[in-house]
């Protein structure tokens, strides 16, 4: 009788740890694919008939849950701002997105 429940005790601990195992494999891949479901795109926006000149200024914003923005400013005028732009060439903007989670808005801005 000793014997038997001993068996059982292993078969009971070996259970428990193949379920252990099998969920750390589970949050692997969920953290796997929600790394890979985040993307992030740049597209053009503008451009001029002005020379595309060597400055390059940046702006960007972040937002929480899509809608959570907090006082934030991508614009293309604080973008040409932070770059000492006075004639426009070219703008950019660069879209970021994790699960909806954090989205990124970052304008780039070139010109003289």
């Amino acid at each position: 009788m000793k014997g038997e429940n001993r068996k059982a005790l292993r078969v009971g601990k070996t259970k428990i740890i193949m379920h252990m195992k099998n969920l750390k494999l589970f949050l692997m891949g969920l953290a796997v694919s929600a790394f890979f479901a985040s993307c992030s795109i740049t597209y053009p926006v503008n451009a001029t008939s002005n020379s595309v000149g060597s400055k390059v200024g940046k702006s960007k914003a972040t937002c929480y849950l899509s809608v959570l923005c907090f006082d934030q400013d991508a614009s293309i005028k604080s973008a040409a701002k932070n770059g000492g732009i006075t004639k426009i060439s070219t703008v950019d903007i660069n879209y970021g997105n994790i699960l909806g989670i954090i989205v990124t808005w970052e304008t780039i801005v070139t010109g003289e």
